[in-house]
């Protein structure tokens, strides 16, 4: 009875996010081309429930990347009003859209030039109205029997909130780097500034094979060294190219009937592999994986020769730092 309860509830709140991709229209293009430009701060604002939900989304779209602080709507008719200038956005967020203490906000913002941004689940209610771009975030209705308790309405203004934040911020290109930049007192911050000599594998730990060897040694050295690859060296153990899981697989579907295991590596190899200074940032790297669609990287130094290897699972400390965003 209970577990049938709160699925319900789920539920209901799920289709609730979900009917807010229909809503989605010019409006909320507009809407992220105007914090693009903006050239002051989303200045956030909401009453009650909303204003905690509004809390939390000034907050995503700062460490995002987009300036913004939260200014209550109570203060703010008593005049901290007067932090808001016309370079500013305000997202003022009110499900009902008649919030009296929004309300007032609204003709002061408008008297200066400030774009405002409206989440509502009304229409034609005041804020709608009067706002320059309306993000629609109407439920059919709450949760639970007496359907009162805001449930359905914060949730839909909060994922509206975070595909405004994250839209913005994926337009600016906001990389891990810049996260980590923003929250040096994270954990993650932490050890995404790291360098990427604090955690590649060094020394023996590196799968390498001279190039004049046979396609069998590299797969023997993939194997031992469990990182998926192996980088392909000379003498100096300078880099020259790479054999990883999926060359063994293709290579071994391409040449069904040949004698590939006396193939020298080099004949096999991909040249010029990704690479990465160990000076680099663990951040850095985890963007280059990202961009590139891999899970490795070689370390070289100046002269191209190998210094380390780094998986992903070594960037993200293999389940020792727990990514808590």
């Amino acid at each position: 009875m209970l577990i049938d309860n709160a699925r319900k509830i789920i539920e209901l709140e799920a289709r609730s996010i979900q009917r807010l991709c229909e809503f989605l229209d010019s409006d909320f293009e507009n809407a992220i081309e105007s914090i693009l430009l903006c050239e002051g701060r989303v200045v956030v604002s909401g009453m009650g429930k909303s204003g905690l939900i509004g809390k939390k989304i000034s907050a995503t779209l700062a460490s995002t990347g987009t300036p913004s602080f939260f200014m209550h709507p109570a203060e703010a008719i008593h005049g901290d009003l007067g932090m808001l200038k016309k370079e500013d956005i305000l997202l003022a967020i009110s499900n009902s859209g008649e919030t009296e203490e929004i309300v007032k906000m609204i003709p002061y913002a408008k008297k200066i030039g400030t774009k405002i941004i409206c989440i509502t689940g009304k229409r034609n209610s005041f804020l709608a109205v009067n706002s320059d771009y309306f993000l629609n975030s109407n439920v059919e209705k709450e949760a639970g029997k007496i359907g009162l308790a805001p449930t359905c309405s914060t949730t839909a203004q909060l994922v509206l909130g975070d595909a405004l934040a994250i839209t913005v911020s994926e337009k600016k290109s906001f990389e891990s780097n810049d996260f980590a930049q923003l929250h040096p007192g994270g954990t993650l911050g932490r050890k995404l500034l790291g360098d990427v000599s604090e955690v590649m594998n060094t020394g023996e730990a590196i799968p390498m094979v001279r190039s004049d060897k046979i396609f069998s040694d590299a797969l023997e050295e993939i194997s031992r060294k469990r990182l998926g690859f192996t980088t392909v060296c000379n003498d100096d153990s300078t880099l020259l190219g790479i054999i990883t899981d999926g060359d063994v697989r293709r290579i071994l579907m391409s040449n069904p009937n040949s004698d590939i295991w006396n193939m020298s590596c080099e004949q096999v190899m991909t040249k010029d592999p990704m690479t990465i200074s160990p000076q680099e940032t663990i951040a850095k790297a985890i963007e280059i994986m990202e961009n590139k669609s891999i899970t490795t990287l070689i370390i070289t130094d100046e002269k191209k020769n190998i210094v380390g290897v780094v998986h992903l699972h070594d960037l993200l400390g293999r389940g020792k730092v727990k990514i808590d965003i």
